[in-house]
């Protein structure tokens, strides 16, 4: 397989669980679609370096890019989470909702921590890897995101660790 089927057969696979992780950090569609899409692009740049682990290198940029521009803009506009094409009324859609909310409320670092943990279901060490920090602050700021995550929806303690 050439480089650009490679490429292209890993952004088919995997842009539909990018672009949801990138919301979820994000807090907003619009800037997770443009982050998502810088970031394929400086991954299609160094396809040929990093192609062994090219999801971790995606989401390293996504976060950092993500960090970037927030520290740059200094404002927080938080959008309603994504509509699904199954719209289903039931209670789990509701708690859904609620938990995105509340997951907008958090800082940046604090929903990546989050996102990749248990959204991504990653190990610490490697959300440690892709945030380049280390495994005690991946578990400090998990413990104060879930905190925070309590305090703002209170309804979403039964689901939360």
């Amino acid at each position: 397989m050439r480089d650009s089927e490679a490429f292209e057969a890993f952004v088919a696979a995997w842009h539909p669980r990018l672009l949801r992780a990138a919301i979820l950090i994000s807090g907003d569609r619009h800037l997770a679609e443009d982050v998502l899409q810088e970031a394929l692009i400086k991954l299609a740049r160094r396809w040929t370096k990093v192609h062994t682990d090219p999801v971790n290198y995606v989401r390293t940029t996504l976060y950092r890019d993500v960090a970037s521009r927030r520290r740059r803009r200094r404002e927080f506009v938080y959008e309603e989470p994504p509509e699904r094409l199954d719209q289903d009324t039931s209670e789990e859609s509701d708690l859904k909702l609620v938990f995105a909310r509340a997951l907008a409320k958090l800082p940046v670092k604090q929903r990546a921590v989050l996102v990749l943990r248990f959204y991504e279901d990653l190990p610490v060490g490697e959300v440690a890897a892709i945030l380049r920090v280390s495994p005690g602050t991946v578990k400090s700021q998990t413990h104060a995101a879930l905190k925070r995550l309590r305090e703002v929806a209170p309804e979403l303690e039964e689901v939360l660790i």
